[in-house]
């Protein structure tokens, strides 16, 4: 084991990914004050950004790895809320077709640390276009933050276990309420609207507190009867299957296991024929009951996994707190709390961060440091 690291609580931690998971709570109030004033959006904060992507009716995302798959999150959001049209490109494929995506589009660079190689070359690729950017880093003296137009950097803190924790979650924090200005600059949203899904994200790091010790000893738990397992699946639905992807993404990275993410309603286009005992599928089945089309992603979900328990699948499911209907269908069940369809992803995200921890150190290995792997990927 590697010598233990301490968190701001005083508690002792053997890896620093563990310590990193538990400082999430703390990175989004830290996140949520650098933007909200007053309780509404910063003004200052967002000027430049607003000024950015003032008259754009199409956006840019390029990032790679875990900051893609908050874009994938972002793209859901920002067109849902914002009335944008949104590409995600893959920072790496960026230059070589740049001139074929959206015409004239602000562009949005997501990188941990302000360095990606390839994304900083997205990023002057479309600086030299003529295009307004936006970095968001976790490095607001990063060559990202101060190339582009506008730099909404996160507060995450220094992160030093490699794979992406805290990082991502104050990511998709910052888009949640880049999507709230942008929102409310193109008149989609009223201040009090504003107000109110502030309130809800200002609450959030409060449920991830309460939450996270019953999350850790259960999925340590699954983690034990899981770990010989030869790969897993992971679906969701909607902005919930970025959150599936990047559940797979820290298996791979974090436990060396293979694994993949895919739309729930894509699995019996093909993945299904590698289900099977050994190869689990983690379900995001989470809804927000106040929103309709949530619950409809909900319904198709449930109706899967009960085509899946009769196909004699092993599932771990994410489920909100109380729901007896999933719990029929799943081996596994883990709860979190309620909340709205976009804050859902971060709630998600944490239990699945917790399963690729607990199965890397199961089979011995240094979480901290997988191999073949860096923190920032400076050259190509």
């Amino acid at each position: 084991m590697k010598n233990s690291s301490e968190s701001a609580t005083g508690r002792s931690f053997a890896h620093a990914m563990l310590r990193e998971i538990y400082e999430q709570p703390q990175s989004l109030r830290d996140t949520a004050n650098s933007y909200v004033s007053d309780g509404g959006l910063s003004a200052e904060a967002f000027a430049a950004a607003q000024e950015a992507l003032r008259g754009h009716q199409r956006l840019v995302i390029a990032a790679s790895g875990s900051s893609r798959h908050a874009g994938l999150a972002g793209e859901i959001m920002l067109e849902d809320l914002a009335g944008l049209t949104v590409d995600v490109e893959y920072a790496s494929e960026y230059c070589y077709r740049s001139t074929h995506t959206l015409q004239d589009p602000g562009v949005i660079v997501i990188s941990q640390s302000g360095e990606t190689a390839d994304t900083l070359a997205a990023l002057r690729e479309a600086k030299s276009r003529g295009l307004s950017t936006i970095a968001i880093t976790n490095n607001a003296a990063s060559t990202m933050a101060r190339e582009a137009d506008a730099s909404l950097p996160t507060a995450a803190g220094k992160e030093k276990a490699i794979p992406a924790t805290k990082s991502f979650t104050t990511q998709l924090g910052v888009l949640y309420l880049l999507t709230l200005a942008m929102a409310r600059l193109r008149g989609r949203m009223t201040a009090q609207g504003v107000s109110a899904m502030l309130d809800q994200f200002a609450a959030l790091p409060g449920l991830l507190e309460q939450a996270l010790p019953r999350w850790e000893q259960q999925v340590h738990e699954i983690a034990e009867q899981t770990a010989s397992a030869r790969t897993f699946l992971y679906l969701g639905r909607g902005v919930h299957y970025a959150i599936a992807r990047e559940g797979a993404l820290k298996l791979k990275e974090s436990a060396y296991v293979q694994a993949e993410g895919y739309p729930a309603g894509e699995l019996k286009h093909g993945p299904n024929a590698l289900v099977s005992k050994d190869a689990p599928l983690v379900m995001i089945a989470t809804q927000d009951r106040n929103d309709p089309d949530s619950v409809l992603r909900y319904e198709k979900t449930l109706q899967l996994m009960k085509d899946m328990q009769a196909q004699g699948a092993e599932i771990i499911a994410l489920a909100l707190e109380g729901d007896t209907e999933v719990n029929k269908l799943a081996r596994w069940t883990i709860e979190v709390p309620a909340a709205s369809e976009y804050l859902l992803t971060i709630l998600e995200v944490v239990p699945l961060q917790l399963l690729a921890y607990f199965t890397a150190i199961l089979r011995g290995i240094d979480v901290d440091n997988p191999r073949n792997l860096v923190k920032a990927v400076v050259a190509e």
